[in-house]
């Protein structure tokens, strides 16, 4: 450990801001990749503001670095005058005095020698001795915020406090699969990653089976031409099939360096490669490493290290979209689970004079998704995946204010295998599930038990249907959510392309759309029905229109 000079301080950005517990196991977690540790584990009791522990088994430091280590303005990272050419993830060389500011801090390590080293830091006590451990090195932080009442305050539901820990130590395990990763709270263990070094494994052990087997794996070196000269871009990951996607961007991961970031232009470029494999308003499950020369990343841009800045970031987007997709275009995409479309209590008989297509009679098909009907003078065709949704949507919506939607039991209950964060929104939003006619609760080792769920939709085979309800409630509060959520739900078990429906379905999917509230267009905004109009066909037969 050395102290830095007063030039290279200035020109670091301000000091680490300790502004949540998610912020002290990132900056821990990243200590201990520094390190070169093999092997992290990640203790949190409550929300994290009571106790975290991280224990490491990388390289640890000496007494004299130690003692260093909890100062300001100190590391073991940085080259002397070297600001530009950072190959770790930390070089503040802040994060442990940063912690030590807010909270009661100890540091045991040992860098191989016969005893190690104990630094305690309470307040602005600091108290070294000697300690019976290991090379590595273990940090335990207590009472995070005791002297910061109001930032503690500012926290959000302890649940959510750890969803957010638990994301965070997610994506370190998927970015970087050759470390084992394990991650307990309240002295339950959420996950366990081997540290084989397969991206699949570690999806395995963060998500579930179904992402770990539907999914190929990009290992790519490139060129990359950097004005006059050309470097190499490595990209290493794992890209989940077309058929495991999510609502939100969150679950394409992307880090630069071993450094999980939020890079808006790299994950278009994947989204991009997926291109029209992907259904509308879905996003890929990706995990997308990227290897660069140190001098092409300026990891100094961001208080808290979130984002970084890249040369010729357009080049590499597209380097990152023409891989993506050229691996997608050898893998085997078929879908592994088919969804239970519940067409019996959907398509139940209205009164035609209801029905806003009354006068339309069903007439035929077009390209395995578009029912065609005659309208007096005009042509109907209808996205049967878009009205299917409108009817299911208008089905839960009605049961909701009907005070909750009816449950089916499921006997025997179904397991679900669920991320981390998913299943610690599972305990925060119970209430809301019930509401919702979900009955489910954590079972250990991140399955999630479920005993019954929503009626309407008639029995789901495919999880997606809970998991992407969780998705909707862990964005936010705002007075949307709910019909946001509804649209989700009533997506997942309707009418897909190519899925077949004989003439009588065809035509009660006509008079249900027609009965809807607002038929002409699906939950998302979409249209469900396009007109065309006979002059618009004699027109381009070169025949005059019909008189009436």
């Amino acid at each position: 450990m050395r102290r830095l000079d007063r030039e290279t301080v200035d020109r670091i950005a301000a000091g680490e801001v300790v502004t949540r517990p998610a912020r002290v196991v990132v900056e821990l977690v990243e200590n201990a990749l520094d390190a070169d540790a093999d092997r992290i584990e990640v203790e949190v009791w409550g929300d994290g503001t009571d106790r975290i522990r991280v224990v490491d088994d990388g390289r640890g430091l000496s007494a004299d670095e130690a003692e260093l280590a909890v100062e300001r303005h100190t590391t073991s990272k940085l080259p002397a005058g070297e600001l530009d050419a950072v190959e770790t993830l930390g070089f503040r060389g802040e994060a442990l005095a940063s912690i030590a500011d807010v909270a009661r801090l100890t540091l045991s390590t040992n860098d191989g020698g016969p005893r190690g080293t104990r630094i305690r830091v309470d307040g602005d006590g600091v108290a070294a001795g000697s300690v019976g451990r290991g090379r590595g090195t273990t940090v335990e932080v207590r009472d995070l915020f005791h002297n910061r009442p109001v930032r503690k305050e500012s926290l959000a539901a302890a649940s959510t406090e750890f969803e957010r820990i638990s994301d965070r130590v997610a994506t370190y395990a998927l970015c970087r699969p050759s470390v084992a990763f394990t991650l307990d709270h309240d002295d339950r263990q959420v996950f366990a990653t081997p540290g084989s070094g397969a991206f699949a494994d570690a999806a395995l052990s963060v998500y579930d089976r179904t992402v770990a087997r539907e999914r190929t794996t990009l290992d790519t070196v490139a060129t990359l031409p950097v004005g006059d000269r050309e470097v190499d871009l490595g990209l290493q990951g794992l890209l989940a099939y077309p058929s495991v996607t999510r609502s939100t961007t969150a679950h394409t991961r992307v880090a630069v360096n071993g450094r999980p970031v939020s890079l808006p232009p790299i994950r278009r470029a994947i989204e991009r490669g997926y291109g029209s494999l992907l259904p509308g308003d879905r996003h890929p499950v990706a995990v997308l490493a990227v290897s660069l020369p140190p001098r092409m990343v300026d990891p100094n841009v961001h208080p808290t290290k979130e984002t970084v800045a890249l040369r010729s970031t357009d080049a590499v987007a597209d380097i990152v979209e023409t891989a993506v997709e050229d691996v997608l275009s050898t893998a085997d995409l078929r879908r592994s689970a088919e969804v239970a479309m519940d067409l019996d209590s959907s398509l139940t008989p209205v009164d035609a004079d209801t029905s806003a297509l009354a006068n339309a009679e069903f007439v035929g098909r077009f390209g395995g998704l578009y029912l065609l009907c005659d309208a007096g003078d005009d042509l109907l065709v209808i996205d049967q995946h878009a009205a299917h949704e409108r009817i299911n949507y208008e089905r839960l919506r009605e049961a909701v204010e009907a005070e909750g939607v009816p449950s089916a039991t499921l006997d025997p209950p179904a397991t679900l295998s669920l991320s981390p964060a998913e299943v610690a929104a599972v305990e925060s939003h119970a209430s809301d599930l019930a509401r919702l006619g979900f009955d489910c609760d954590p079972f250990g080792g991140g399955t999630v038990r479920v005993r019954a769920i929503p009626a309407p939709l008639g029995r789901v085979a495919d999880p997606e249907t809970l998991r992407e309800t969780l998705a909707v409630l862990r964005d936010g509060d705002d007075t949307g959510r709910r019909d946001d959520l509804l649209a989700d739900l009533a997506c997942h078990p309707s009418l897909k392309a190519g899925d077949d429906l004989d003439n009588g379905e065809a035509a009660a999917l006509v008079d249900r759309l027609g009965a809807c509230e607002r038929p002409f267009v699906c939950p998302h905004g979409r249209p469900t029905i396009l007109a065309i109009d006979e002059a618009h066909l004699a027109g381009g037969f070169d025949r005059h229109p019909r008189r009436g």
